[in-house]
C-alpha cells in the first residue's frame, strides 16, 4: 500500500515540479491528484479533507508563492503535513528494569505477525539489543517453522521447544522456558510470537490474558494488515457505498477488483449510478435505500423502535436476488417500520437532488432570511423579525407532518389562514415555478452532478466560504443571542 502511495504522490510532484510557476490552479491540479492517492489508499475522507485543506491553506500563502523554489516547497508542505497526520512524535519501547523486556505480538493469522516480530528483532540487533524469539503457536507447526526461518534469516536468537501437546498448558510451559533462557543466555528482550486468530476464539483469547498475566508484557503490539478493509470486501456478500457521493468514483475503482462476483453493491442515494460516477460491474447486484432524512435522525428513531420512510430501487439484478436483498436491508434498518416505497435509482436522485435545491434545503432557508431582513430593514427588532420569520417553522412542519398541507391549514386562525391565501401566491408566483423548472432540467442534464465533482475537486472552497458567510449575518448573531437567554 505504501509503495504504491510513494508512486502517486511522487507523479504529483513531477507534475509540479514541471511547472514554471506556481497558481493556485496548477496547485490545485495536484492537490486534487494527492487526494485521489489517499482515498485509493483507503484513507478515511475527513483525514483526507482536513490533510488536504491543510495543505492548501499553507501551499497558497505568500511565503510559498514568492519562494524561490516553490514546487519544493509544497513537496516538503505535504511532507510535514503527512507527518503531523501520521503522528510526529516518537512512540519509544518500554524497556523492562531488569532484563528480559517481554515484547507480547498480536493479530490476525495472516496479517504478517511473525515477519513483524522478526523485523522487530532485526531493529533491536540493530540498535544494540540482545533478542530472543519465541513461537508459542503450538495448534501450526508451520508457523512455529516460519519463526525459525525468519530467525535464521536475520541471525536472531530463537527458542523452539517441545511441543508434545496442544494446548495454553503447552503454551505456558513455552514461555516460561523461554524467558529462562533468554536470562542463560544474556538477552534483553524476548519476542513471544502468539497464535494468530481468524476470528473472535474464546480459548485463545483465555490464552492471551493468561499470557499476560504470566509474562507482565512491557509492550503488547497489535499487527493489523493494511489491507484488512480491502478483505473484508472480498468477502462481502454486500458492500454499501454510505461515503459522500462526490468520493465514490474514487471508492469504487479501489474496491471494484476485490468484489466477488455474484456480489451486492448498495447505496442510499441515486446520484452516482444516475449520473454516470460509478459504473457497477454486470455481475453485481446493485440496490438502493434512502432513507427520506438525515443519518442523525435514522439513527435515533430506530433506538426508539421506530422507523423513517424510505425509497427503494434495484438497478441490477445478476442474481434475482436484489429486490428482497434491498427489502430485507430496509428491514434491517427499520425503515420498513414507517414504509418502504418502491422507485427507481434516476427517480430518487432527480428528485432529491431538485428538493435540495429549489425547496427544502435551499428554498425555504432563502425565503427565511429574505422574510428577516424584510422586517428589520422596516424597522422590527432582529428579535422580532427571527421569532416570526423562522421561530415558527418549527410549528408548521410538525402541523404539516401530523395533518398535511390542507389540515395545517383548517388549525391555524383565520388571520394566518387569509394571509397565507392572499400572500403566498404572490410570492411564489409563475416565474419562481419557472425557475423551479429549470433547476429541474439541470438536475436532469448532469449539470449538479458535474458541480458537485468540481466542488470535491477544490477542496470544497466554494462551501467553506458560503459556511463563514453565513455564520456572520445578523440573523445568526440573533440566533445565538435568543439561544443564550433560552439557556
Amino acid at each position: 500500500m505504501f509503495e504504491n502511495l510513494t508512486d502517486k504522490l511522487q507523479r504529483a510532484f513531477k507534475n509540479l515540479r514541471g511547472q514554471g510557476t506556481l497558481t493556485e490552479e496548477n496547485i490545485g491540479e495536484a492537490l486534487k491528484e494527492i487526494r485521489m492517492a489517499l482515498l485509493e489508499a483507503d484513507v478515511n475522507f475527513k483525514v483526507v479533507k482536513e490533510l488536504v485543506d491543510h495543505i492548501r491553506d499553507k501551499a497558497l500563502g505568500q511565503e510559498v508563492m514568492t519562494s524561490l523554489s516553490p514546487a519544493e516547497q509544497v513537496v516538503k508542505i505535504v511532507r510535514d503535513e503527512l507527518i503531523n497526520i501520521l503522528g510526529k512524535d516518537t512512540a519509544r519501547m518500554k524497556f523492562a528494569s531488569q532484563p528480559p523486556t517481554v515484547v507480547l505480538m498480536a493479530g490476525l493469522q495472516g496479517s504478517g505477525k511473525t515477519t513483524t516480530s522478526g523485523k522487530l528483532a532485526h531493529w533491536l540487533k540493530q540498535g544494540g539489543h540482545r533478542p530472543m524469539l519465541v513461537s508459542v503457536d503450538v495448534y501450526r507447526p508451520a508457523a512455529r517453522e516460519q519463526l525459525r526461518v525468519v530467525a535464521q534469516a536475520i541471525n536472531a536468537q530463537l527458542y523452539q521447544g517441545e511441543v508434545s501437546e496442544a494446548n495454553t498448558a503447552t503454551v505456558e510451559r513455552l514461555v516460561k522456558e523461554a524467558r529462562r533462557e533468554a536470562i542463560n543466555n544474556a538477552c534483553d528482550v524476548l519476542i513471544v510470537d502468539t497464535a494468530g486468530r481468524l476470528h473472535i476464539d474464546e480459548q485463545l483469547m483465555e490464552e492471551m490474558q493468561s499470557l499476560k498475566k504470566l509474562l507482565n508484557p512491557q509492550e503488547i503490539l497489535f499487527v493489523a494488515d493494511s489491507m484488512t478493509g480491502q478483505d473484508a470486501v472480498r468477502s462481502a456478500d454486500v458492500v454499501m457505498m454510505l461515503a459522500p457521493d462526490e468520493i465514490h468514483s474514487a471508492l469504487y475503482r479501489e474496491i471494484e477488483p476485490n468484489l466477488r462476483h455474484g456480489a451486492a453493491l448498495g447505496f442510499s442515494h441515486g446520484l452516482s449510478v444516475r449520473f454516470g460516477l460509478v459504473a457497477p460491474r454486470s455481475d453485481l447486484d446493485v440496490f438502493l435505500v434512502a432513507p427520506k432524512g438525515p443519518g442523525t435522525a435514522l439513527r435515533s428513531l430506530y433506538q426508539g423502535g421506530k422507523g423513517m420512510i424510505a425509497l427503494w430501487a434495484v438497478e441490477q439484478d445478476s442474481t434475482g436476488s436484489a429486490r428482497v436483498l434491498a427489502l430485507a436491508y430496509g428491514r434491517a434498518i427499520g425503515c420498513a417500520r414507517a414504509g418502504l416505497i418502491g422507485s427507481t435509482f434516476a427517480e430518487e436522485a432527480e428528485a432529491d437532488l431538485f428538493n435540495e435545491q429549489a425547496v427544502v434545503w435551499g428554498g425555504v432557508p432563502e425565503l427565511l432570511i429574505a422574510g428577516f431582513e424584510t422586517l428589520v430593514e422596516g424597522g422590527i427588532a432582529p428579535e422580532v423579525a427571527l421569532l416570526e420569520c423562522v421561530g415558527e417553522l418549527k410549528l408548521i412542519a410538525d402541523l404539516i407532518d401530523e395533518r398535511g398541507i390542507a389540515g395545517m391549514r383548517e388549525v391555524i386562525s383565520n388571520t394566518a389562514e387569509l394571509g397565507a391565501l392572499l400572500g403566498g401566491r404572490r410570492i411564489v408566483d409563475s416565474s419562481v415555478r419557472e425557475r423551479m423548472r429549470q433547476v429541474l432540467a439541470e438536475v436532469r442534464a448532469g449539470r449538479f452532478a458535474g458541480e458537485l465533482s468540481q466542488e470535491e475537486a477544490g477542496g470544497y472552497a466554494r462551501l467553506e466560504r458560503s459556511r463563514a458567510e453565513a455564520r456572520g449575518t445578523l440573523l445568526e448573531a440573533t440566533f445565538r443571542k435568543l439561544s443564550e437567554t433560552e439557556r
